[in-house]
């Protein structure tokens, strides 16, 4: 399968057309940013890595029941999947919370959470992704129907309902993360995008350190390091 004509640049990854028009190619770069694209940077290998690990999540949860887009890993780089008309919702699922939670609630960071959070954002880089309610949605006809809205919800839950036990089990607690879904050639609702230590948040349960791109927000450096953790923690089936 060969990349045939770029669609699509975003800050991680590249989309290409292929032969097939049911079939693109996500091509990971090393490429970092942070807050809205005011942080940028790049460490190489970490596309590769992303690519690596999104794999074999994507993997782990089709076998558990969850539809996604993914088809196979190519290379180090490159991902082949369904083509899908994009739900323009990032879907935020919370467990811990941390980050712009904490900011903007006044929630203490690291408090467990007493039920698991999913929030809305408007995948729109221009106006800085701001949080969605059902009614915004629909107003701006992200989706069609609350229905859809419902079923991305529980998509969601369900989702971290399989990664919250599986992250634990290798030794790391999963804080929060992004999800990205859309709509396959039948119409279906179904994951896409990637699943990783980019859209991640992961703190060892020991020590209480971040393997994730917190690592870059925050400078702490190690973040190639960290996301191997990562990788070798998935690895060690």
């Amino acid at each position: 399968m060969e990349k045939i004509e770029l669609l699509y640049e975003g800050k991680a990854k590249r989309i290409w057309r292929t032969e097939d028009e049911n079939l693109l190619i996500s091509e990971f770069k090393d490429d970092l940013t942070a807050f809205n694209g005011e942080m940028k940077s790049s460490e190489a290998g970490k596309g590769a890595l992303n690519n690596q690990i999104s794999t074999e999540l994507f993997k782990m949860l089709a076998n558990n029941g969850i539809q996604t887009h993914f088809i196979k890993m190519l290379d180090n780089n490159h991902m082949l999947h369904k083509a899908c008309n994009v739900i323009l919702i990032e879907v935020i699922v919370r467990n811990i919370a941390t980050g712009s939670l904490s900011k903007n609630l006044g929630i203490e960071n690291g408090t467990i959470l007493p039920f698991t959070l999913v929030e809305f954002d408007y995948k729109n880089d221009a106006l800085g992704d701001p949080k969605l309610n059902d009614q915004h949605a629909l107003i701006l006809g992200l989706v069609e129907y609350q229905d859809e809205l419902d079923k991305l919800r529980r998509m969601a839950r369900q989702i971290n309902d399989i990664l919250k036990p599986y992250f634990f089990e290798k030794g790391l607690k999963l804080v929060d993360f992004k999800l990205e879904f859309g709509k396959d050639k039948s119409g279906n609702i179904i994951l896409i995008d990637e699943i990783s230590p980019d859209n991640c948040r992961f703190w060892d349960i020991e020590s209480g350190e971040s393997l994730d791109k917190d690592r870059f927000r925050k400078g702490k450096g190690g973040l190639k390091v960290a996301y191997e953790n990562v990788l070798n923690r998935i690895l060690q089936h």
